[in-house]
């Protein structure tokens, strides 16, 4: 090894890998350079820190904001690819919060839990069978008077059309009413042609009503268990904020859950007694009321066909039963009554159940409807209400203090 003077500047760049001009520290001029003479400043300034301070931060947050958009658009495509697994687990998790206060006041009571979760379940099916039975044997005792009343209508809307002064005439009539019975004839190969697909949907439909009942099942029995495994899956230090803010979101979607029941139960009311009402008006009164108010409440609870399908029938009945007249009162009173829901109800009362602002309801119900259709729509506002609460808990801190919150601590 070489000794000497000579030798220091190479050992130590030997030794440590770098230059006497990459050893001096930064600002400290070269001492081989004459005082007062300026050096070059070079390049060693990062390029990040030569940027301004707002376009550093905005790029920070766009490239965050890119991976969130990303990771929820891959999240979107696969509930939709397997949305025949995920819809029913879906519904299960919404009627689990419906009937899980139930099942928990059984428990206090002593009950077996398995036996609290089986009576829940039936008093559910036996409850929706009951008013499905309800409607269909109204509407069979009904039928002779509303068919009686159906030929009768036919008459009077061919005599409304003889009367016109367009020239119509009853062979005219008569050829309309041939060409119907043609198009309905025409059209039964093609609904033959479809069977198939419609025994696919119909299967698929059958296997997502079994998936459902075992979700529930097992999401009543062992919900609990269900989520410490899955919060166990997580970081360490991630599993005390996801299990309190997982717990948070949990209270916010019963309320939702419930709420959604009431604000059904309130079309259901408000359209069966408008149809009431209007039947007093007339000789005989409105048929199928009572039908009519049950399956507005059942159809509540699907977005945009339910209401529709619903109000359709409740204006049908009113048409033929009543005349054309009646027939649109019926309608104003059914726009009336979803008018109310849509601008009042759902924004007012679903938005301070779920804690989330009647704009954000209105445009998740758009967004979820545009993007999943009618399952968009009905797990929209549960899944942004879920989503919030669950980010203002971990955000807030709150899960430190209060790990198991009330409702009333939730929506305050």
């Amino acid at each position: 090894m070489r000794t000497g003077p000579s030798a220091a500047p190479y050992d130590r760049q030997m030794l440590f890998g770098r230059t006497p001009d990459q050893a001096r520290p930064p600002g400290r001029p070269d001492p081989a350079t004459p005082r007062g003479v300026a050096t070059p400043r070079g390049d060693a300034t990062p390029l990040g820190d030569a940027l301004p301070r707002g376009m550093r931060i905005a790029g920070a947050w766009s490239w965050r904001i890119v991976v969130i958009a990303a990771a929820a658009a891959i999240g979107i495509w696969l509930v939709m690819q397997f949305s025949l697994i995920v819809i029913p687990v879906l519904v299960a998790a919404l009627l689990t919060a419906l009937l899980q206060p139930l099942v928990d006041v059984l428990v206090r009571h002593r009950w077996p839990r398995g036996l609290a979760v089986a009576v829940a379940i039936v008093g559910l099916i036996v409850l929706v069978s009951g008013l499905g039975w309800l409607v269909v044997s109204q509407m069979r005792s009904e039928y002779p008077e509303l068919q009686a009343r159906a030929v009768a209508f036919w008459g009077d809307a061919q005599g409304w059309l003889l009367s016109l002064p367009f020239g119509i005439t009853q062979e005219d009539v008569n050829e309309f009413g041939t060409n119907i019975l043609g198009t309905l004839r025409d059209d039964i190969s093609s609904v033959l042609s479809s069977a198939l697909t419609v025994g696919s949907s119909v299967g698929h439909f059958l296997a997502g009503m079994l998936l459902a009942i075992f979700a529930l099942i097992f999401i009543l029995a062992d919900g609990r268990g269900i989520w410490r495994w899955v919060v166990g899956l997580l970081p360490r230090p991630a599993r005390r904020p996801t299990d309190g803010a997982g717990r948070a979101g949990w209270v916010t979607l019963g309320n939702f859950v419930r709420v959604q029941v009431v604000v059904a139960a309130i079309d259901a009311i408000g359209i069966g007694l408008g149809a009431f009402i209007l039947g007093l008006f007339h000789e005989g009164g409105m048929p199928l009321v009572l039908p009519i108010a049950i399956l507005v409440f059942l159809g509540s609870f699907i977005p945009i066909i339910g209401a529709v399908a619903t109000g359709a029938i409740a204006v049908l009945v009113a048409l033929i039963a009543l005349g054309p007249i009646p027939a649109v009162i019926m309608v104003g009173i059914v726009l009336l009554v979803q008018q109310v829901e849509s601008h009042i109800l759902q924004p007012i009362i679903m938005g301070t159940a779920v804690k989330v602002h009647p704009l954000a309801v209105v445009v998740a119900v758009a967004a979820g409807s545009t993007i999943g259709g009618i399952a968009g729509a009905l797990f929209a506002v549960p899944t942004v209400a879920f989503l919030n609460v669950f980010v203002k808990t971990i955000a807030s801190g709150s899960w430190r203090t209060n790990p198991d919150p009330s409702v009333q601590e939730v929506v305050r």
